[in-house]
């Protein structure tokens, strides 16, 4: 039986392979450190598909971005798929795609993925998409948000008991280098932009991300009005599919990382609303005081005044 870890070892050794047409069965079995057999059964039973048609669904998915993707001709779309021919190539392609590989190409895809129980699909430019180990929501989210704050309370306070009165009680200074590297109003707004057309591009398989020099108020707009509703909905969707836990890869990286949609989603967030409170505080240094706080309360739901300009009662 195949564990998370052997499972995860044998993908990465196919998706390696991709870029290798050569590479036979025998070649992954060898690598993987099983006879052919053994290693046909285990992942035929984790999978739903033996090795063989797996890779081939996935250089086929592959070709299929290629294709609509790239000027690359289709010879050497074919051959980078591992057929011997381009006339072996069309014969694949169109089985599996009901069109030739030069007329999918003219019309365009309704999707490039195949049908495969095991949702494990080619994702571009060179990457797998893997499906969540186990079904997740926007509460599951939530509540590991919830506990990452929590978690990082106690360490913060665990560090100050390492200080003296005189570094407890001393008037805080705001540095966020570690964030934003000498914060403007400018900068962190086209901050709070940018990262959201970083993202985007990042989960629809891009590799270069924007360079975000055109920061006036009013491109900005147009910006936001553009990447905000994408956004919500790759990160929501996400979400109500129980998607949470489902990877994707980061080709903007060097070298590509691997992420979640709930772990990326707890990041924009989080790193958002230090930006946020910087933008809302040079506002009011400038004597722009109408968003209060930033207060998510009353979007959230809930009823009151700002909550951080709130009284309490103290005994």
């Amino acid at each position: 039986m195949l564990t998370v870890d052997h499972l995860r070892r044998i993908l990465d050794l196919v998706e390696e392979s991709l870029d290798d047409a050569g590479t036979t069965g025998e070649d992954l079995a060898r690598r993987a450190f099983l006879s052919r057999f053994h290693f046909s059964r285990l992942v035929t039973a984790a999978l739903g598909e033996p090795p063989g048609a797996f890779r081939r669904r996935l250089l086929l998915e592959r070709a299929a971005h290629q294709l609509s993707d790239t000027a690359d001709a289709v010879i050497e779309i074919a051959f980078d798929a591992g057929y011997g021919s381009p006339e072996a190539f069309a014969r694949a392609f169109g089985r599996a795609y009901g069109a030739s590989p030069s007329d999918y190409r003219k019309t365009g895809p309704s999707s490039r993925h195949l049908p495969a129980a095991n949702e494990i699909h080619f994702h571009p430019p060179g990457g797998l998409r893997l499906p969540a180990m186990s079904r997740s929501s926007s509460m599951d989210t939530l509540i590991r948000m919830l506990d990452h704050h929590l978690s990082l309370v106690g360490e913060i306070i665990d560090r100050t008991d390492r200080l003296d009165d005189r570094a407890l009680d001393e008037s805080i200074e705001l540095s966020v280098e570690g964030i934003d590297r000498d914060p403007t109003l400018r900068s962190v707004t086209n901050r709070l932009v940018g990262q959201l057309e970083m993202w985007v591009i990042a989960v629809e398989g891009g590799t270069r991300v924007p360079p975000g020099d055109d920061a006036t108020p009013g491109r900005l707009k147009t910006r936001l009005q553009i990447v905000g509703p994408r956004f919500r909905e790759l990160a929501v969707g996400a979400l109500r599919d129980g998607r949470a836990d489902e990877t994707f890869i980061d080709a903007t990286c060097e070298p590509p990382q691997t992420f979640t949609y709930g772990g990326m989603l707890a990041h924009v967030l989080t790193f958002s609303a230090v930006r946020r409170t910087m933008a809302i505080g040079a506002l009011e240094r400038e004597g722009i005081a109408d968003l209060g706080a930033g207060d998510p309360m009353h979007f959230v739901g809930g009823v009151g005044a700002d909550a951080s300009t709130i009284k309490r009662n103290h005994d």
